[in-house]
């Protein structure tokens, strides 16, 4: 028991590391929300930043071939026999074929921009698609780097390369929003004109990430220069493939799960109403719920070496039961302060993007169901049945697709929310029975249904006082709040243990 509790605080320092710089980057990113959705006041501009968002999202997965999570299981299995040259050379394998992926799907593209431009109907910007091919290819590059970091437990290097990205990207953008416009109308021939246009677009956010992707690099520069980053071990290639590529296929349908109705949007909305604007809509109203999201992606970062590290232990199975408890209480936590403050959190948003608002309680609720099924699907990790992943992911897909075919037309964005709610909770159904059979795991189930319940639950009681002044609306909802802390206390055990020690005195 000691062990496990001296694990599960390792866990919870490491996330805290990277969730430090997790948090950052994405308030930081946040802080955006209120400077498009005011200064790209056409709802449709907005829209086309999150059509390509989605594109990179999807296309990343495919370039980096599962290999982030390949890497850690072969460098594991090394480290696990003190072989730090053989999980050297799982990272620089890695890398050299992520990198020459990367760099041919780069060059193809930037070749064919025009053509690729026109198809997707912006013929008079094909800068962008120059710019999202080299978001790609960096990104995909730094994936193994920061892959490397999280495997060799350098948290605070991790967390500070990330957050110098983070505030590139943010610096940029301010910098373009709301300085160049005044300087390209003044000075119509400057250098800068080349990149991006006097009149605020989408290209000032695509630039602005691509630029930051750049510093990101350079900051790896150095150590590669060090280390023999570009070896590759021709015996070992073929395992990590073998590995990986199920993780790959496994994980585009994953990300379609995410992105896909973005995708649609363009093809689903019918012709009479601006697909762009719903998009445009939908995005800004999802970034209130992203708070959930949040939590779930600072828990992976520090998560997925965890429970690697703790296969080997005979106490790895109650470990992992034990931080699904955890996760799950907290991102009901989450889940009732995004809720519960919602007339805060709106104000975020530019007057033409709040009636988004409405995804949130949908959007929110199936973010937590994401991170269930994140913290179930250890199991087929971990016992190297990765194929199984396909099989749930494309379940998952199956199910986004129905429901936003079927009713998209129909619904709109709000479609797409149920979609996403649906899907993930399809997935983690599957992915739980699953892996009672091949893996057991004993999850308290019970527990995690009383967390869903209890938080939903309080959300639906908050309605009932929808109508009153925002002052009293939210003392009630504060009141709402301790409600359900007392009684993750109660179920977690805490009033029996403070009795305990009270006694002891």
């Amino acid at each position: 028991m000691a062990i496990r509790n001296s694990a599960i605080r390792q866990l919870a320092g490491e996330t805290a590391v990277y969730g430090m710089s997790t948090i950052l980057a994405r308030i930081l990113n946040f802080l955006l929300v209120p400077l498009y959705t005011r200064v790209l006041t056409d709802q449709a501009a907005y829209g086309v930043v999150a059509e390509f968002m989605a594109y990179i999202a999807v296309l990343q997965v495919v370039l980096v071939i599962g290999l982030e999570t390949g890497s850690f299981r072969y460098a594991s299995l090394a480290g696990q026999n003190n072989d730090k040259a053989l999980a050297a050379r799982v990272f620089s394998t890695s890398l050299v074929t992520v990198s020459a992926l990367a760099g041919l799907f780069f060059a193809v593209v930037v070749l064919l921009r025009i053509p690729i431009a026109g198809k997707l109907g912006y013929a008079d910007s094909p800068q962008s698609i120059f710019y999202v091919a080299g978001i790609l290819l960096l990104d995909s590059i730094t994936a193994i780097l920061f892959a490397r970091l999280r495997y060799e437990h350098k948290a605070f290097r991790f967390a500070t390369f990330k957050t110098i990205k983070i505030c590139c990207e943010l610096g940029f953008n301010l910098l373009f929003f709301l300085w160049a416009p005044r300087y390209l109308t003044a000075n119509p021939g400057a250098f800068l004109g080349r990149f991006i246009t006097a009149i605020p677009d989408y290209n000032y956010v695509l630039f602005s990430i691509f630029i930051s992707c750049i510093v990101a690099f350079l900051l790896f520069l150095p150590d590669l220069m060090r280390r023999s980053s570009f070896v590759i071990d021709r015996k070992l290639w073929p395992k990590l493939m073998i590995y990986s590529l199920p993780l790959m296929i496994a994980g585009l349908p994953g990300i379609l799960n995410d992105f896909s109705d973005r995708i649609l949007f363009r093809f689903l909305i019918p012709e009479d109403v601006s697909w762009r604007a719903q998009m445009g809509i939908y995005q800004a109203g999802i970034k209130l719920a992203v708070l959930i999201n949040l939590c779930i992606q600072m828990f992976r970062y520090a998560a997925e070496p965890f429970f690697f590290g703790q296969s080997a232990s005979k106490d790895a199975p109650q470990t992992y039961a034990r931080v699904l408890d955890y996760f799950t209480a907290f991102c009901m936590l989450v889940y009732l302060g995004i809720l519960l403050y919602i007339d805060l959190f709106v104000l975020i948003l530019g007057e033409n993007y709040r009636e988004g608002i409405v995804v949130v309680p949908v959007m929110a609720l199936a973010y937590v169901f994401l991170g269930i099924y994140f913290n179930i699907s250890i199991w087929f990790k971990l016992s190297g049945k990765t194929a199984n992943a396909v099989l749930i992911t494309t379940a998952g897909l199956g199910v986004t697709l129905l429901i936003n075919v079927l009713f998209m037309p129909r619904y709109g964005y709000m479609a797409a929310a149920w979609g996403h709610l649906a899907s993930y909770l399809s997935m983690t159904v599957i992915c739980a029975l699953m892996g009672r059979r091949q893996y057991p795991i004993p999850y308290n189930w019970l527990r995690i249904g009383f967390y869903l319940v209890a938080g939903t639950g309080l959300y639906a009681f908050s309605l009932l006082f929808a109508h009153l002044p925002l002052i009293p609306k939210l003392a009630i909802n504060t009141g709402i709040m301790l409600i359900y802390l007392a009684a993750w206390a109660g179920v977690a055990g805490f009033y029996g243990k403070l009795r305990k020690l009270l006694l002891r005195q």
